[in-house]
């Protein structure tokens, strides 16, 4: 079934320049990702295949559908690591979260701490057709608290179509911006691969994720991996993933 994963082992091209996939959900049975451990490992597995040599793992914190905490992540990362390590692979796995902007958030930013990537940073998202009415305060708030927004896929926010100046606004504004590998190919559509391109040609790309749920993105990753858009992502000097982990 997963016998796609060889061919693209001799590829010339793979994703071993960003090294670190930075966003994904590959932990078990927490959120919309891997359903449970065997997929984990199996998408962990495809990943390395495809040239990532670590990963950062980032559960939803979406109150209304997955209403994870650090204990529910913990255990989860706890249980892959052990998995692999019962597999045989040896591969830097960590975790961090993606969380919604919605007002269960802005509760944990005031009263807990939240789980980043290194740096400080915080993964966030929010509707794709709209912006949360108080947006730039509470990114403001991020700020004083400590954090770095780190903004995933914004590309996808199609509210930000007809108003492209709101990019450079967030990159002014010291905000870091995560471009999804899949958008430039356009997965998610022509409008969400023109937004990709539209960040890459104006260099307000951060860094670049995976943003893997399923084994749907692990094959399409590989089959895309010649994608001229993807090749011009992959051949960007602004991404920051390599260095991830030297903060």
């Amino acid at each position: 079934m997963f016998s796609f994963l060889k061919k693209y082992n001799t590829l010339p091209e793979s994703y071993a320049t960003l090294g670190i996939d930075m966003h994904s959900h590959i932990l078990p049975g927490i959120d919309d990702g891997a359903p449970n451990l065997e997929t984990s490992v199996l998408l962990i597995k495809g990943l390395m295949q495809l040239g990532f040599e670590a990963f950062i793992a980032t559960p939803h914190i979406y109150q209304e559908l997955y209403p994870n905490t650090n204990e529910t992540i913990e255990t989860a990362l706890h249980d892959t690591r052990k998995a692999l390590k019962e597999a045989g692979i040896q591969v830097r796995v960590e975790a961090a979260a993606e969380y919604m902007l919605d007002d269960h958030f802005e509760q944990l930013l005031e009263t807990t701490p939240l789980r980043t990537l290194p740096g400080n940073r915080a993964l966030i998202e929010m509707s794709p057709l709209s912006a949360p009415p108080n947006l730039d305060h509470i990114l403001f708030r991020m700020q004083l608290k400590g954090y770095v927004p780190l903004i995933a896929h914004p590309e996808r926010y199609l509210f930000v179509k007809t108003n492209k100046a709101r990019y450079h606004d967030w990159h002014d504004r010291g905000y870091e911006l995560q471009l999804n590998l899949l958008s430039l190919t356009g997965y998610y559509g022509p409008s969400v691969r023109d937004l990709g391109l539209y960040l890459l040609k104006n260099k307000l790309v951060h860094f670049a994720g995976t943003d893997l749920h399923h084994t749907k993105h692990l094959e399409l990753l590989g089959k895309t991996l010649k994608d001229k858009n993807l090749q011009k992502l992959l051949q960007y000097e602004g991404l920051n993933n390599k260095n991830l982990f030297q903060n």
